[in-house]
């Protein structure tokens, strides 16, 4: 059955959007933590006050486009978990309005600030045409999943930086194998944690430059 809609929030400029419609800006993401989204969705289903504050506190970051279509730049993760959790519509903040643009023109400017990330589930750059229609088309990066899990235990911090954890997860690519990620996840955060203190990876955005305690 699908779910209730939330209200909108005050002082934000909020709007209902089908989930259905709307477009990612980036190729991948990391389906373990979708997975974690969906069961706190889950757990969550029948106390629907707490449901709808937690959906409240977490609104999918859109910007619109050439004809008023949704362009997630934040929240892909809870968006497709939504999705897969049944939700039809969720409050989604619109960060900006770019829709009087040409296609063209609102592609430079998300480009130029930085709203696009064009590399794939296996690290390599991408063009424009190769992002997805829509969140359940994008792809898996079990490397994107570690980044987020190894930045909730403490190994590097939340910062501004546009897709800090995608930075995170190429880091990790070439120096944790996925046979690790995919059969003793627990080892292969362990390993990540310590690799995020290295002085290797100090220029990398929310560096600590400590082990996680």
């Amino acid at each position: 059955m699908p779910k209730p809609i939330p209200p909108a929030v005050n002082g934000r400029k909020i709007a209902n959007i089908a989930l259905s419609q709307l477009r990612p800006t980036q190729l991948s993401v990391g389906m373990l933590e979708v997975k974690q989204k969906r069961k706190r969705l889950r757990a969550l289903e029948g106390r629907p006050g707490e449901l709808v504050e937690f959906i409240l506190e977490n609104p999918i970051r859109v910007i619109l486009g050439p004809g008023q279509t949704a362009y997630v730049i934040d929240h892909h993760h809870f968006g497709l978990a939504m999705m897969k959790e049944d939700f039809q519509t969720a409050p989604m903040e619109i960060a900006e309005d770019f829709s009087e643009l040409s296609t063209s023109a609102f592609w430079k400017k998300m480009l130029d600030r930085q709203f696009v990330y064009l590399v794939d589930a296996n690290g390599r750059k991408r063009r424009l045409k190769d992002l997805p229609t829509r969140l359940r088309r994008m792809k898996d990066d079990p490397y994107r999943s570690l980044a987020g899990f190894c930045r909730a235990a403490g190994g590097f911090a939340k910062c501004l930086t546009p897709f800090t954890e995608f930075v995170w997860a190429n880091y990790f690519r070439p120096r944790i194998p996925e046979k690790w990620i995919e059969n003793d996840f627990e080892k292969a955060l362990n390993r990540a944690i310590k690799l995020a203190a290295q002085p290797e990876a100090a220029g990398l955005p929310g560096y600590l430059g400590r082990a996680a305690k």
